[in-house]
């Protein structure tokens, strides 16, 4: 009886520690680093001594990074770039992903597995180097698609610029997400919408779409949460182009500030203002897909 019983602790115990080592992970590498920047936001560098100086030492600031933060107008344009940017990158990774899944789960499509990969691969490719070949794309002196004629680094062609990088790289994920949802449906919700005498446009628009659109709620908030946390792309075309400069949305404004400016308390305030944002937008999303999921339940 009693070699069952700690048998049963131990087999209870089994799960906690497959779990260890992620929240070990999680711990280290996001939790430990944000109280950090929590606790610099609250401080700031001050001067000793007079005019000469005599070196610098922390003190306690408060709220006063926040207030520069918040009352910081290049802080607030590369919001409003940041957004404009993410009106782009949302609906057309979302609406390119459930496009290319909803056409590879059609009957009788060829090399699907082909298709998939090919679809995929985009996003295996990092950030960086995705960046930089778009940019030798983009660049007169370089460019096969015209860039002699078209300047894709216009004040406002930019966005698109930037945008159709993050776009490439981001649908390959998100249509996996929703091919997944798509294969999952019960094959029998099809065969009687066709018995019915549904078209496939029909059962795509009316049964399968309906029916995987937590999915397509879930890849709209990542792609919202990567749109929050956009800049690989804008830095590395930076060089390439006058129209994005260091500030050109709210992670490179933080990257300027620290590393640009030497400033780690006002870089960490302004980390701690948008990671607030992303807990909001993920909440809002959140709700929004339980609240569906609920009136879809009754």
């Amino acid at each position: 009886m009693a070699s069952t019983t700690h048998r049963a602790r131990r087999t209870s115990r089994f799960p906690y520690l497959l779990v260890l080592p992620a929240v070990l992970l999680l711990a280290g590498c996001v939790a430990a680093p944000g109280v950090y920047a929590l606790l610099l936001s609250f401080q700031r560098r001050k001067v000793n001594g007079g005019l000469l100086g005599g070196g610098t030492h922390t003190v306690f600031a408060g709220l006063a990074n926040y207030r520069d933060v918040l009352g910081d107008s290049a802080l607030w344009s590369g919001v409003l770039r940041m957004l404009a940017l993410g009106a782009i990158t949302v609906p057309g990774t979302v609406l390119l992903a459930l496009l290319f899944a909803v056409l590879l789960d059609l009957e009788g499509t060829r090399l699907r597995r082909l298709t998939r990969l090919t679809i995929f691969l985009p996003y295996a490719v990092p950030g960086v180097i995705a960046s930089l070949m778009w940019g030798f794309l983009y660049l007169p002196a370089t460019s096969p698609i015209g860039g002699d004629r078209v300047d894709f680094f216009g004040r406002t062609a930019v966005y698109f610029s930037v945008g159709n990088v993050v776009v490439w790289g981001a649908v390959g994920f998100n249509m996996i997400v929703i091919y997944t949802a798509l294969r999952a449906l019960p094959p029998e919700l099809h065969e009687s919408a066709r018995l019915d005498g549904a078209s496939e446009w029909q059962i795509v628009v009316r049964v399968k779409v309906p029916l995987v659109m937590p999915a397509v709620v879930m890849c709209t908030l990542f792609s919202a949460l990567a749109a929050l946390q956009v800049f690989n792309e804008p830095n590395t075309l930076k060089p390439l182009s006058n129209a994005v400069s260091s500030t050109w949305v709210p992670l490179m404004a933080i990257y300027d500030e620290a590393f640009g400016n030497s400033d780690l308390h006002t870089a960490a305030a302004t980390s701690v203002v948008l990671a607030v944002a992303a807990l909001a937008v993920s909440f809002v999303t959140a709700r929004l897909v339980q609240s569906r999921i609920q009136q879809e339940g009754t």
